[in-house]
């Protein structure tokens, strides 16, 4: 911590810290400058960093997940930005996964881990080789492939999210590869009522992801209770 930081924030972070037996201890804030790139706030952590994980981490995930899993497949999100709050809103919304190909994709750096605002150490992000194939073993295993497309004729909201779902959000401009258009089972749009063609990526996923939150949580409420 920077020396001299004292205000209530800092000292309830020094607290959580202390119950937590993390070691405490102060610098110079421009030592602290060359340990971390951009700005640190005065508060640097020494942590285990989060890694990406393999596709055998999804059989894993699945195996142990009850109820309707809901993953995002990323389909070359190439900005970090964009993957750094598509995490963060993964998170939010109870996603159990995220899934981005290992080639010409964004994957963890600093600029992601700070934009996803803590989400980049609990959800887990998983690159794949082929991410045609891994769709395919998805479907095998149950789940329904609902892909976003402005030309779609489908709503997002007029589509049941309420089942096991795969969520696949294109590419910044060009949206999804052929391939991963072909595995879809149902292709959706977001209706804009501006002037605008398209959000961007981070913000339609945001959008979509809070949609099937919504419509599994108007579900669960619908179930009489026991």
């Amino acid at each position: 911590m920077a020396e001299g930081r004292s205000e209530p924030r800092v000292q309830a972070l020094v607290e959580l810290a202390t119950q937590n037996k993390v070691a405490i201890g102060q610098a110079e804030r421009r030592e602290m400058d060359v340990w971390v790139e951009g700005v640190h706030q005065g508060v640097v952590a020494d942590v285990s960093p989060s890694q990406v994980w393999g596709e055998a981490m999804l059989d894993e995930l699945l195996d142990r997940t009850e109820g309707a899993p809901l993953l995002l497949v990323l389909d070359g999100v190439t900005d970090p930005h964009n993957l750094g709050a598509c995490l963060r809103s993964a998170d939010a919304a109870g996603a159990l996964a995220v899934i981005v190909p290992k080639d010409k994709s964004a994957t963890l750096t600093p600029v992601v881990r700070k934009v996803a605002c803590g989400a980049a150490e609990v959800i887990p992000l998983v690159a794949v080789t082929n991410l045609a194939r891994t769709l395919e073993k998805l479907q095998q295993r149950g789940l329904w492939i609902v892909g976003t497309a402005g030309e779609a004729e489908v709503s997002i909201y007029d589509q049941d999210l309420t089942g096991p779902t795969i969520l696949i959000m294109g590419a910044e401009g060009k949206g999804m590869r052929r391939l991963t258009r072909e595995h879809c089972d149902y292709l959706v749009h977001l209706p804009m009522a501006g002037s605008v063609s398209s959000l961007n990526v981070s913000v339609a996923t945001g959008v979509c992801l809070f949609e099937a939150r919504r419509q599994r949580g108007a579900k669960a409420k619908a179930i009489p209770k026991k």
